[in-house]
C-alpha cells in the first residue's frame, strides 16, 4: 500500500465521501475510488459499503482507518526529522488550550527553548478534545492542557500545574459593592465576559458554565480572555479570570473577586505525550522540564518568549 492510496482512504473516512475526499486532495474522484480499489484487493477487505445515510465500515475498514491516520502521520513527523537533522536543528510542535496558550506557555517556552540552540518550538492552540488524537496522527509532539477524560496506554500524562479562576467584575459594576456571595439565579442573569476556551466542552471554563447553568445568550465570546477581562474593568459583565494573571489588577481595586456557588473553581494543567518510545527526545525533555520550579515560576511570570526562538505555527487555530 502506498502513501497516496493511505491518504485517499483517510480522507475518505474523515469526510464521508469520496467526492469529499477528492475536493479536499484535490484530485478526481476516480483517482481516489482507484486507489481504495487498490487496497481493497490487496487486503482482500472491502472497508466500506455505501448506504442511504453515508459509508458503513467493516471492522477491517475500520481499523484501516485509525492505522492509515497514524501511518501518515509517522511518515510526516519522518520527513520533518530528516529535514531537521540536516539543517542542524530541531522542531518541537506543542498544542495547548487557549487557557495555557495565552497566560503560561510565553514564559516556559521562552526559558525551555533557551536551553538549546538548536531547538525551535513550535505552538498552535486546539481543543482539549483532540489532544490524544493529534498525538496518535503524529501532528504534534506534546499537548499541554486540562487532563483528557480518559489516557491512551501509549501515552503519558505528567500533571504540572493547578490553578485557581475566579469571577470577576469592574469596580463600578452593580455586584463589586456586594459583601457576601451571589446566588445561582443572580449569576445568570449577568452578561458573562468570556475568553475563546468557553467554546467546546473540555476545561474549568466550560465546567463552571455547565455547573451554573448560565444561558447562552448571556455569554460573551472574546478573542482572548485579555480582552475579555479587559472589558469586565468597564462594569459590563462578568469574567473569568485566572487568579495569577489578575492579581494585581485586584491589588489596584481595578476588578473585584465575586463570590458564589463553584467558585472559585480549580483546574489543573497536564503534559500529555507519546510512550518514551515514541515521543522525539524534546518532548521528553519538555515532560521533565515542566515539572521543576524554574519551570513553574516562569509560566506564573508570564515572561514573553524571544521572537527568534518561538514559531507560531502556521496552522493556529481557535475552534468555533
Amino acid at each position: 500500500m502506498t502513501p497516496a492510496q493511505l491518504r485517499a482512504f483517510s480522507a475518505t473516512v474523515r469526510l464521508g465521501s469520496v467526492k469529499a475526499a477528492a475536493a479536499d486532495l484535490a484530485v478526481t474522484e476516480a483517482a481516489v475510488s482507484l486507489h481504495i480499489a487498490h487496497l481493497r484487493r490487496e487486503l482482500g477487505d472491502k472497508l466500506f459499503t455505501r448506504t442511504g445515510s453515508g459509508l458503513a465500515f467493516t471492522p477491517g475498514g475500520l481499523r484501516l482507518a485509525s492505522r492509515a491516520a497514524q501511518m501518515l502521520g509517522l511518515q510526516d513527523q519522518t520527513v520533518l526529522e530528516v529535514q531537521q537533522a540536516g539543517s542542524g536543528r530541531r522542531l518541537l510542535r506543542v498544542a495547548t488550550s487557549s487557557l495555557f496558550a495565552e497566560y503560561a506557555a510565553p514564559g516556559l517556552i521562552e526559558l525551555f527553548a533557551g536551553r538549546a540552540d538548536d531547538l525551535d518550538v513550535e505552538l498552535s492552540v486546539h481543543d482539549p478534545q483532540r489532544f490524544p488524537l493529534l498525538l496518535l496522527e503524529r501532528a504534534v509532539d506534546v499537548a499541554i492542557g486540562p487532563r483528557p477524560a480518559t489516557v491512551d496506554a501509549s501515552m503519558s500524562c505528567t500533571h504540572f500545574l493547578n490553578y485557581q479562576m475566579i469571577a470577576v467584575v469592574g469596580a463600578t459594576h452593580p455586584l463589586a459593592a456586594r459583601t457576601g456571595p451571589a446566588g445561582v439565579a443572580e449569576l445568570r442573569e449577568q452578561t458573562w465576559l468570556l475568553g475563546p476556551s468557553a467554546v467546546g466542552r473540555a476545561g474549568i471554563v466550560p465546567s463552571v458554565l455547565r455547573r451554573l447553568q448560565i444561558p447562552e445568550d448571556r455569554q460573551r465570546i472574546f478573542q482572548s480572555h485579555t480582552a475579555a477581562v479587559d472589558e469586565a474593568k468597564h462594569g459590563t459583565g462578568v469574567a473569568l479570570a485566572v487568579t495569577f494573571a489578575v492579581s494585581k489588577d485586584l491589588a489596584d481595586g481595578d476588578l473585584r473577586q465575586l463570590g458564589g456557588p463553584q467558585l472559585p473553581a480549580r483546574g489543573s494543567w497536564n503534559l500529555l505525550t507519546l510512550g518514551d518510545r515514541e515521543a522525539p527526545p524534546a518532548a521528553a525533555e519538555l515532560r521533565r522540564f515542566v515539572t521543576t520550579p524554574r519551570a513553574t515560576q516562569a509560566m506564573l511570570r508570564g515572561a514573553g518568549v524571544t521572537a527568534g526562538r518561538f514559531r507560531p505555527a502556521i496552522h493556529v487555530t481557535l475552534w468555533s
